[in-house]
């Protein structure tokens, strides 16, 4: 039973190599065919005024989605539309500024052909990622992307895997091509994407997290300590701004600072908060990124920030805890952001 065991691993491990052998290779053809015609399919887009339409039905329209979510993404209006609502009325998004690309691995498939005549009716570029050049798809289109593969992973031929492979990768090199074109930036990326990792880091500001205005914990450096601790304590920041005669900051203390004065010290209420102070205390600005601040946190491990303005007065503070609340962590700071 063992020995047959084995056996059957061994041939699941070798179906599943297989089947990654036969759509990496029909991914690298593709290579090859990144030619003049590309260019000029990447050309019509970017002088479009209009958004890119992707249809296709079965296998053919999910993989029409992704592309279709890829370029939405990456600075590309587009939008899918189902062969089938487009004959009922779905045909009305269709704009003559658009262009269309048209997927089909056959190049055959009735329900996206009935739409070529309205297409054209229409005045839209037609575009056709095929699986075969000689295919009416293919004839009836301005620019053809050929997507063929020289066999499916699926043993008989039949499921379409190779070839939606394929289509996906040749998408997704069309997608990249126009991203790159436009000087589509990773802060155009955040825009597009304001609620993942990318948005917060990239757009998300000191200002929007930061505790301001009656929040902020401010002493004056002639300040007694006793009142310094209850300012303190009752803004719940674990530190208060130190400043001078000016409103300008001239000093922090925090948590840390009175443990270790408590253990050196027996006649703590004696003094004054500008004897106990930390000077040159670590700041930034508002519209600094949040992530800067979380980055600086790390570099120098405090917990928190003062916010300071052009005249370095104190305008609000912003804790380590307000960071990881939003969804930062310091796993995201990479050396872009850093730069």
């Amino acid at each position: 039973m063992e020995k047959e065991q084995v056996s059957v691993e061994k041939d699941v491990i070798e179906i599943g190599k297989r089947v990654i052998r036969i759509e990496a290779s029909a991914v690298a053809e593709l290579e090859k065919r990144i030619d003049e015609n590309f260019v000029k399919v990447v050309d019509l887009i970017l002088k479009s005024s209009g958004r890119v339409i992707i249809t296709g039905v079965g296998k053919s329209g999910i993989i029409a989605r992704k592309i279709v979510a890829t370029m939405n993404s990456t600075g590309t209006p587009a939008l899918y539309l189902h062969p089938a609502d487009a004959i009922h009325g779905d045909l009305g998004v269709v704009r003559k500024e658009d262009v269309v690309i048209c997927i089909s691995k056959s190049g055959d498939t009735v329900e996206v052909l009935r739409l070529i005549p309205i297409f054209k009716r229409i005045g839209v570029p037609i575009i056709s990622m095929v699986g075969n050049l000689n295919s009416q798809l293919a004839r009836l289109s301005d620019y053809v992307l050929n997507v063929a593969v020289k066999e499916e992973a699926c043993p008989y031929n039949l499921a379409p895997t190779a070839s939606t492979t394929a289509t996906l990768a040749m998408g997704d090199a069309l997608a990249i091509a126009l991203l790159e074109k436009r000087n589509f930036t990773k802060e155009n990326f955040a825009l597009f994407h304001p609620g993942g990792n990318l948005g917060k880091r990239l757009l998300l500001k000191v200002e929007e997290l930061m505790v301001s205005g009656k929040e902020v914990p401010i002493v004056h450096t002639s300040t007694p300590m006793k009142e310094t601790i209850i300012e303190m304590t009752s803004k719940r920041l674990g530190a208060t701004c130190v400043v001078d005669d000016d409103g300008k900051l001239v000093g922090i203390i925090t948590d840390g600072d009175l443990r270790r004065l408590l253990q050196r010290t027996e006649n703590v209420f004696a003094l004054k908060a500008g004897e106990v102070m930390t000077k040159n205390p670590k700041t930034i600005k508002k519209d600094a990124l949040a992530v800067t601040a979380l980055q600086q946190m790390e570099t120098y491990n405090i917990t928190q920030l003062v916010v300071i303005d052009d005249e370095r007065i104190p305008i609000g503070m912003i804790h380590i805890h307000d960071l990881v609340k939003a969804g930062l962590s310091s796993s995201e700071i990479d050396n872009e952001v850093e730069q």
